[in-house]
């Protein structure tokens, strides 16, 4: 204050003036600025209509408030910085007691029609309601603003994928004749200082804002200022609630195969297992956007183990399909095999007793000729009947023998049939179904270790 009024008695001839003029509305007054003095509102602030205005951007990034994936939306709090030069406004801060900004109403001044070219919806924040203004003629405006913005979601890493949104600054209706847009600060300085004062970041993890200056070669074009937001996706929760709850659902599919094939109990648990990976499929439908280029690779891994889980339940119909086969096979067989037996051995049994009567009675006869004979006098006899006697002897001993291996061929026959009533071995069709069961286990194990090695190797490379 002590220089401010040696400076002002050294200028001014009346030193009661000069501690006049120590307010704002001073300067205002000198410099003619009030809302109806229409020059610094209505035209662009030049003396020369040739010269372009200089407008410098600064953009901080204060939050990441949401990624709309579905909606390929991306919604920033930012914080803007704008600045210009008026070549109307100027005024020795000497004469104002060391004045040199001063902060007016922002309907009073020119300010550059920026906008930004992805914004979707207009910011509801009310804009700021002042701008300072320097001794030296420099205007500037400070806003906080909720940006609804468009982005190109590259989906095909989800949920480990990095995205990138452009926030492009340009003037409405101003070429680069008029108006030249340039950035205050380079990319680390913008990077830097955004994580300084960064908020929060919802589910996304900020990396990095590049900026880039696009100037017009042509004086009928625009300058356009490009600031380009890199943030990764915390993946902790999709993994947790997604990724693993599939790849479960697969180890329970592959435990099944310990069920035995025999009742409906394997194929219901395997129809049940592919219902749940069914409900994540739709789950994942309502996240991920329709108009993505490629399948994420998250839609693959999903389709992938439901096709697998799909081929294991039609194996195991297809096994129980040939053991159902055999056992109708078996069933069949079984029953003509006893009608077959039995009416073998009653025919048999009826056979045998048969010719067992018939020995008897031959037996019998031959007894009977035997003892007459030898009750009869030898002299009454003639020698034709001894001989008849021998014979009948001899047929009598062989027909006893015929008899014994008679007995024996039956013993042997119901020692047959009864083993072959014990026996229960399983039928081709079974045979054929459990190797078939084996050879696809350890395809079907294969095949699945080589999917999730592609997966996640996809997931890492790209």
């Amino acid at each position: 204050m002590i220089l401010a009024g040696f400076l002002c008695l050294l200028f001014l001839t009346d030193a009661v003036n000069c501690q006049d003029n120590c307010s704002y509305q001073d300067v205002l007054n000198y410099l003619n600025l009030t809302m109806n003095n229409e020059l610094f509102i209505m035209t662009r602030p030049v003396k020369n209509y040739k010269q372009p205005t200089y407008v410098s951007l600064e953009v901080l990034l204060y939050a990441i408030l949401d990624v709309v994936e579905k909606e390929q939306k991306f919604i920033p709090y930012v914080w803007t910085v704008t600045r210009w030069h008026n070549d109307f406004i100027s005024w020795d801060p000497n004469q104002f007691c060391g004045i040199d900004n001063v902060s007016v109403p922002t309907e009073i001044l020119w300010k550059p029609d920026l906008t930004i070219e992805e914004m979707t919806e207009k910011d509801k924040a009310p804009p700021s309601p002042y701008l300072t203004i320097s001794d030296k003629g420099d205007v500037e405006v400070q806003n906080d603003q909720v940006l609804v913005s468009t982005c190109r979601m590259h989906t095909y890493n989800f949920p480990f994928d990095i995205q990138s949104c452009n926030l492009s600054f340009k003037s409405v209706i101003h070429t680069a004749k008029d108006l030249r847009l340039q950035p205050s600060d380079n990319s680390s300085e913008a990077t830097e200082w955004s994580r300084e004062v960064m908020r929060t970041q919802y589910e996304w993890l900020f990396i990095n804002m590049t900026v880039t200056a696009n100037n017009a070669s042509d004086p009928l074009g625009q300058d356009i200022v490009v600031y380009t937001i890199t943030m990764k996706r915390r993946s902790v929760l999709y993994i947790a609630n997604f990724l693993l709850p599939v790849l479960f659902f697969l180890c329970l599919d592959l435990a099944s195969f310990l069920i035995s094939d025999r009742g409906g109990e394997k194929l219901s648990f395997k129809v049940t297992v592919l219902l749940a990976v069914t409900v994540l499929q739709l789950i994942l439908n309502e996240i991920l956007p329709s108009s993505s280029n490629k399948i994420p690779l998250i839609a693959v891994y999903c389709i992938g183990i439901f096709a697998l889980m799909m081929l294991s339940l039609f194996e195991t119909i297809f096994v129980m399909y040939l053991m159902e086969k055999d056992s109708e096979s078996e069933s069949t067989e079984t029953a003509g095999d006893q009608s077959l037996s039995e009416s073998c051995d009653k025919q048999g049994k009826a056979n045998f007793y048969s010719c067992h009567r018939e020995l008897q009675k031959w037996i019998q006869s031959a007894c009977v000729c035997d003892v007459s004979a030898d009750e009869t006098p030898s002299e009454l006899l003639p020698v034709a009947e001894e001989d008849n006697s021998t014979k009948l002897r001899e047929e009598y001993h062989a027909l006893e023998k015929l008899s014994d291996e008679l007995k024996a061929m039956e013993k042997t026959l119901a020692l047959l049939l009864n083993s072959r009533k014990e026996e229960e071995k399983p039928g081709y069709w079974t045979r054929l179904a459990k190797r078939l069961n084996k050879v696809f286990f350890i395809f079907y194990v294969t095949i699945v270790s080589l999917f999730l090695v592609f997966i996640f190797l996809k997931w890492n490379i790209a």
